[in-house]
């Protein structure tokens, strides 16, 4: 079972993803912005971040960046909007190992948590 850490304000999107990953087998943890995202992540540790860009107090961004420096070996899924493809490669540059832009489907989360969790080299969208 694969411990992933969901960083996302919006609560109905972090229920999807939830019942997405936890159908999957994954043990799944949750937080509402970067701030305690990064609470989470130093005292859970998990195997994997599915983090959105923007949030309130830290946003994704900034997680990211400080995630990557925490743990430089960390898969990190960033995930946003569909009109905002350039936060999306922004995120890449700086550290996110994957990204998806929403809506993306079940199949699409699947197939790519389980590339990142079994350890494939960078991705793209």
């Amino acid at each position: 079972m694969t411990e992933i850490l969901i960083i996302d304000d919006d609560a109905q999107m972090r229920r999807l993803l939830i019942r997405i990953l936890k159908s999957a087998g994954h043990h799944v943890r949750e937080a509402t912005n970067g701030a305690i995202g990064l609470k989470c992540f130093r005292e859970e540790r998990p195997a994997l971040v599915v983090t959105d860009i923007f949030m309130p107090e830290k946003e994704g961004i900034e997680t990211i960046r400080l995630l990557r420096q925490q743990a430089p070996d960390l898969p990190i899924l960033a995930i946003s909007g569909s009109g905002l493809k350039d936060y999306l490669n922004f995120a890449m540059q700086l550290g996110a190992t994957a990204a998806l832009s929403k809506p993306f489907s079940a199949d699409q989360l699947l197939a790519t948590v389980a590339q990142l969790v079994e350890g494939s080299p960078q991705l793209t969208r």
